[in-house]
């Protein structure tokens, strides 16, 4: 079979352009999943592939692609859904066999869905929501209470328990990731006798800036109570930083915790500073299951048995922070 695929490029609203070869396709989402020499049509689309693992999603789907032989409609939305929503939209108008998100959250969507409804295509996708939705044939993502355990027993083993203690969780709400992580966090800290800053997650306005806003969060919580901050748990890498440079600079050896393993995380970790560990969540195992989950379709128009699947994830600390791939170098 010839291997045809397609990158498209957002270049307006209502308007694909495309590259390459073009196929027919099957023109709709029928349950053959493709039929005959035609290759899979494929639209994949992500809202983050100006983040580190949304450009590495957008790499490994399109040599997936090219690997198995799919007409492939790659769209990337640069987080701006007045401009990806429409995109996708024209290209499910123009017929496929299969929709693959990556990192969107279904509540950004709506359009998107209701579109591939219509047309009977049916949506897989990864880290793209907390919870099971009919929106999805499958949503493959990573566990959160998990990521929430395992950082929140690392602080209290750090510090001697929580009990009495004072701790920042910092979050961002806009992400349902660090939505839901974060409001779990603050949970467990209160459960376990901690005192939560503010009772409720300091929130950053834009992850443009997140590590500034984490960085003054510590610096003007501890300017007003000096060495006054037992912990800071914070919902993702970056904003775990600039809490740990906070720290650092008011002369705090109070641990933080993020979720991410960047490279530059996994170095602070080595370094044995305040950062005291971060998460590794399995994003090229995860996308190896919901491509077998698309291959398996294709075969025999088979529907994956669950339309929400959570994976394990690994705590990284010194112990084991050299021997971590980073999620910025996959």
């Amino acid at each position: 079979m010839r291997n045809t695929f397609k990158i498209a490029a957002v270049v307006a609203a209502a308007a694909l352009a495309l590259t390459g070869c073009s196929s027919s396709g099957s023109g709709s989402g029928d349950s053959s999943g493709g039929s005959g020499d035609e290759p899979l049509k494929v639209i994949a689309f992500t809202s983050g592939n100006q983040t580190p693992v949304g450009a590495w999603w957008v790499k490994a789907v399109t040599a997936k692609a090219d690997e198995l032989g799919w007409d492939l409609t790659m769209i990337p939305g640069d987080f701006d859904f007045q401009k990806m929503n429409p995109a996708v939209e024209s290209a499910i108008g123009q017929g496929a066999d299969v929709i693959l998100d990556g990192y969107t959250d279904v509540s950004s969507i709506g359009s998107i869905v209701t579109a591939a409804k219509d047309a009977e295509i049916p949506i897989f996708a990864m880290d793209a929501g907390t919870e099971a939705t009919d929106a999805f044939v499958t949503n493959i993502t990573t566990n959160q209470q998990q990521i929430v355990d395992k950082t929140v027993e690392a602080i209290d083993e750090s510090i001697g328990g929580l009990e009495g203690k004072t701790v920042m969780v910092i979050g961002h709400d806009p992400h349902a990731g660090i939505r839901f992580r974060s409001a779990l966090a603050v949970t467990a800290f209160e459960k376990a006798g901690a005192t939560v800053v503010g009772g409720e997650p300091q929130q950053v306005t834009n992850p443009a800036t997140g590590r500034t806003e984490a960085l003054n969060f510590v610096s003007d919580y501890l300017s007003a109570n000096p060495d006054g901050l037992d912990a800071v748990w914070a919902g993702w890498d970056d904003a775990a930083l600039g809490a740990a440079q906070g720290l650092a600079e008011a002369g705090s050896t109070a641990p933080v915790t993020g979720v991410d393993a960047l490279s530059e995380t996994l170095a602070a970790i080595e370094a044995g500073g305040n950062m005291l560990a971060t998460i590794d969540q399995p994003w090229p195992a995860v996308l190896d299951m919901l491509i077998e989950d698309v291959v398996a379709f294709q075969k025999d128009g088979k529907l994956p048995a669950k339309n929400f699947v959570d994976v394990d994830v690994t705590l990284v600390t010194k112990e084991n922070a050299a021997d971590t791939t980073p999620s910025d170098k996959l």
